[in-house]
């Protein structure tokens, strides 16, 4: 058993470029107005998260505390960390014309100061459905050991978008389970014949059940410092301009996976993802939450 209880991190601080038209991770989606991330906080407190780690920008600190953080308060305990691009090891300095935030790695090392207990990472614009975390909480919570990672895999079919291509890491388990590899697999679309197709090393064919990493890890503390000697090691390997690469915590995971330091236990969900990848994902979503209302599944409002 783990010490501390587990902590969920929400990655808000991202950029938007596909969605276009407002701070996605603050579209109001719900019935009474409720954003994506105000579902996953819903479902992770009803798995027994207590507290809430937001990783956000600066810049959309007072909308987000309006929108999200007000409502939340006396439901769960929160705190917020800052993504800055500027936020960088000693020595390394920010292209001057690099605009994007360094990446999901970045983004949980912001956090640094406030992590102390192990935590589960979620994106705010992604939807997960309330089984990925039970499973990630009862893992963090009973089954935790030192040099394991956990990772929710999907069901890909289940992670599907019906307004164009999306990318996912194909996620490749060992006969006891565990993680050997993610393979990033671009411009996946179901065809018209149903068949399931993407570009990984050229066109592949993708079973409708193969199981996809949709960014929902769970990290012990000390992953804390791999962040931190990894982002100095990221960061002087990049050649001169290059201002979009991003430290990314798949790849993260990956090289540790390959070194031998760490194992990756995979846990499934079966429930279906959604998000907000385009601006025509929003309809949908708006009709899939006025579903789970109509069949019980939400109070209306979510927080009162």
């Amino acid at each position: 058993m783990c010490k501390n209880e587990p902590i969920l991190v929400v990655m808000a601080a991202g950029i938007g470029s596909r969605y276009g038209g407002g701070v996605k991770q603050l579209a109001k989606v719900g019935p009474s107005g409720e954003a994506i991330i105000d579902y996953s906080v819903f479902d992770a407190i009803e798995a027994g998260f207590k507290r809430v780690i937001f990783i956000i920008r600066k810049d959309i600190e007072d909308d987000f505390r309006e929108i999200v953080g007000d409502h939340l308060e006396g439901h769960i305990d929160i705190e917020y960390a800052f993504q800055d691009i500027n936020d960088l090891p000693e020595s390394f300095t920010c292209p001057a014309d690099r605009t994007k935030p360094w990446g999901t790695g970045q983004a949980v090392l912001a956090a640094r100061d406030l992590i102390d207990a192990p935590f589960a990472v979620i994106n705010a614009d992604d939807y997960y459905g309330k089984e990925a975390y039970g499973l990630v909480y009862d893992y963090l919570k009973n089954s935790c050991k030192q040099g394991h990672v956990s990772m929710v895999g999907f069901i890909l079919k289940n992670t599907l978008s019906d307004n164009g291509t999306v990318t996912r890491g194909i996620v490749k388990t060992a006969a006891d389970g565990s993680l050997t590899g993610i393979e990033e697999t671009k411009e996946i679309i179901k065809g018209a014949d149903g068949v399931i197709r993407g570009q990984y090393n050229g066109e592949v064919t993708l079973g409708a059940d193969d199981l996809v990493s949709m960014n929902f890890w769970g990290f012990l503390p000390d992953f804390m410092d791999e962040l931190k000697t990894g982002f100095s090691g990221f960061l002087s390997q990049l050649k001169d301009g290059d201002i979009k690469s991003e430290y990314l915590l798949p790849d993260i995971v990956d090289k540790m996976l390959k070194e031998g330091r760490t194992t990756v236990d995979v846990l499934t969900s079966h429930d279906t993802w959604f998000g907000l990848t385009y601006a025509e994902d929003k309809p949908p979503v708006v009709k899939s939450f006025a579903e789970y209302k109509a069949r019980g599944l939400y109070p209306d409002p979510l927080f009162k």
